[in-house]
């Protein structure tokens, strides 16, 4: 059973565009200029990105032969800790604003968004808003329409689309440079990465149980590292690609399994795309959602608050008015 939390709830039971309806209204009157773009890949981001990949290689044959028990463990938590920087920090807290968060927790989730090393809270969630406002657009940074690849990490293998930065320069982030914390962050950000991502991870298997340094740093700082940029792109190839549309059938994001459970919540995307408020991301709340129960956590302590939620009657009407399933209400995450 869920917590008995307060919710800040959001009633919209009127014919008014919806959130996700205006942002395709706007985007076809905004659309991005024409512009004269020809590819040019950034060589030593192919070179450092497919280095990490053959050390994950690597790693993952240390970890089923050599790596003690405890280092896989922490590992896997170390995993789940980083990718909840990114979903309940990064995403949920600084980029949709879909609750508040205290002082402390806004610490704890900036030290775990460095360990994620997805480039500092700002220009993640700044990104992250232009991929809403300009879904599937020249002006997406990662636009799914260019295919799988470039979705899931091709875009970080080139230089940026011109209307990408256009559009970013044009997006109002001075909430974001507003916090303290984000932007300490932002002016330590590699120093708090080497520290977070790869010197912590590596030194404490070493200490408290003595495994080998070189295993602990390929098992919980190049695996682990890795394994989580991948479910983290994941929502952006994948679950823009492959899933159903109970909500709306219009728009590419979809409610993708897989990412559900790599991504740690992060899944329930055609969800998440039509009500972009929803701190939990989810009709379903917290089920199949570590990141949704981790904010329902700290919101128990009065860490997290104003948890922004949509009315069932809302989710009804737009599953009836704009779902892929319009005579079926029931949940079709497994379909």
């Amino acid at each position: 059973m869920a917590p008995n939390l307060k919710f800040s709830k959001i009633a919209a039971e009127s014919d008014e565009l919806v959130p996700s309806e205006a942002i395709i209204a706007e985007a076809k009157l905004d659309e991005p200029k024409v512009y004269e773009y020809k590819r040019k890949i950034v060589w030593r981001n192919v070179l450092l990105i497919g280095s990490l990949h053959l050390g994950a290689l690597w790693s993952l044959y240390l970890m089923c032969t050599r790596t003690m028990w405890q280092t896989n463990l922490f590992s896997f938590v170390l995993y789940v800790l980083s990718g909840i920087g990114i979903t309940a920090g990064a995403h949920r807290l600084w980029a949709h604003r879909s609750y508040k968060a205290k002082l402390p927790l806004r610490i704890f989730l900036a030290f775990f968004q460095s360990m994620a090393f997805q480039n500092h809270i700002f220009e993640w969630s700044r990104d992250h808003r232009v991929h809403h406002k300009y879904s599937e657009t020249e002006a997406d940074p990662h636009n799914a329409n260019r295919g799988f690849f470039f979705a899931h990490v091709g875009w970080l293998m080139c230089r940026k689309h011109p209307a990408v930065i256009e559009k970013g320069k044009q997006i109002d982030c001075s909430d974001m440079l507003a916090d303290p914390v984000v932007r300490f962050q932002k002016k330590y950000y590699l120093l708090s990465v080497l520290l977070c991502c790869f010197v912590l991870p590596t030194a404490i298997p070493v200490y408290f149980w003595g495994e080998k340094a070189y295993i602990a740093f390929y098992a919980a700082a190049i695996f682990r590292y890795c394994w989580t940029l991948n479910m983290t792109w994941l929502v952006n190839s994948a679950a823009h690609l492959w899933g159903s549309h109970p909500y709306d059938k219009r728009i590419n994001p979809a409610e993708n399994l897989i990412t559900i459970l790599g991504a740690v919540g992060e899944g329930f995307h055609n969800y998440h795309h039509t009500f972009p408020w929803d701190y939990a991301t989810s009709e379903l709340g917290w089920v199949f959602n570590t990141t949704t129960l981790f904010i329902n956590f700290c919101a128990l302590f009065g860490q997290a608050y104003d948890l922004k939620t949509t009315s069932k009657g809302m989710i009804r009407d737009r599953k009836i008015r704009t779902g892929d399933r319009p005579h079926d209400l029931r949940y079709h995450m497994f379909n």
